[in-house]
């Protein structure tokens, strides 16, 4: 994901009409040029090596962009829009918004595609630093992200959720913890147990059991999160599947618009349905909007609404994303409060 500039000299005009330049001058241009931009040079180097005034220099380099002898391109790789992520970065005002290039096919019926992994994998490569507590929830993206995984500085792996099905762990995010601490050497708390249990006491008594209550303790030390985002319809939520008609129908009267870690959003970032929370083993969202860097990876325009949801809801500070959820995004209604203010809808403390 690093972006590189290419500088073009060139001894002719290639753009608008210029006035003409002399050969002599064309010549001095360029060569100036050159030693600026392509080899690093400062203003007071060239102008002692050409026998000028900085101010000079300063004029001619000036005068070079102006007239096109100077192209400077900034190209990033092609799978990446830097025009979308900078707009949706400052419309939600968020520390990092990283757009990647939809499929060609399926646009609308493909959420998270794996490219989202991959491109994420790199982001926590950037972001995580040598010491830092990394926390990944459960997500087909935090999964792809992690197998995605190459480089990591030495730190800390904690699971932040149970897991879909206990039975799939070695699949899933346990399966995730493993991976990212073995790209960094660091050590890895695993969560075994599911994400979702019949009842709040079964819960409750799962968080004591010494493994599991073990990870919990992490949770408050964690400098950097990856989260999934998903909205509340078949196959796109993982807690909507796991629930039963009745509940997804009361949980639906609610106005639940996303879900992001077993938490439970209407479309304003309003935490809702909270008594869900009481029977699944998930990381508190107190807990969540104390992580200094907490970054969703979510696409495709089915969950678009979703994502706009969770980063209204301040538990978020980056984004990892596609074009077509952030062409809606961008098209969205009101501008949202800034993500970075980490406030709650709700107005709880």
């Amino acid at each position: 994901m690093n972006s590189s500039e290419e500088i073009a000299v060139s001894g002719m005009s290639a753009g608008r009409p210029a006035l003409r330049m002399g050969p002599a001058e064309l010549v001095q241009a360029a060569a100036m040029a050159r030693r600026f931009y392509l080899e690093g040079k400062s203003k007071i180097q060239i102008a002692e090596e050409f026998g000028v005034s900085r101010f000079k220099v300063a004029r001619v380099l000036e005068t070079a962009l102006e007239r096109d002898l100077v192209r400077i391109e900034i190209r990033v790789p092609a799978e990446l829009d830097a025009e979308r992520s900078d707009r949706l970065r400052a419309r939600y005002g968020l520390r990092h918004a990283v757009v990647v290039e939809s499929p060609a096919e399926d646009v609308e019926e493909s959420p998270d595609p794996e490219n989202l992994g991959e491109v994420a994998a790199d982001l926590l490569g950037e972001l995580v630093t040598e010491g830092d507590v990394l926390g990944l929830a459960w997500g087909r993206s935090t999964i792809h992200m992690a197998a995605a995984l190459d480089r990591l500085p030495p730190c800390t792996v904690v699971q932040l959720t149970g897991v879909y099905d206990a039975g799939t762990a070695e699949r899933g995010s346990v399966e995730a913890v493993r991976r990212a601490a073995q790209v960094s050497g660091g050590e890895a708390h695993p969560i075994y147990a599911p994400m979702l249990l019949p009842d709040p006491a079964t819960a409750a008594a799962l968080r004591n059991q010494t493994g599991i209550a073990r990870a919990f303790e992490y949770f408050d030390k964690v400098t950097v999160a990856a989260v999934s985002i998903g909205s509340w319809e078949p196959g796109i939520s993982t807690v909507h599947d796991m629930l039963s008609d009745e509940e997804r129908a009361h949980y639906a009267s609610l106005g639940v618009a996303a879900e992001m870690s077993a938490h439970l959003f209407d479309a304003e970032g309003r935490r809702v349905g909270r008594d869900l929370g009481e029977r699944c083993i998930t990381v508190e969202a107190d807990r969540l909007r104390r992580i200094p860097e907490v970054v969703a990876i979510a696409g495709g325009r089915r969950k678009a609404e979703a994502i706009d949801a969770v980063l209204r809801s301040g538990l978020v500070t980056s984004l990892v994303t596609d074009t077509a959820a952030a062409d809606h995004l961008l098209e969205a209604g009101t501008a949202p409060r800034p993500a970075l203010d980490r406030g709650d809808p709700d107005g709880a403390e």
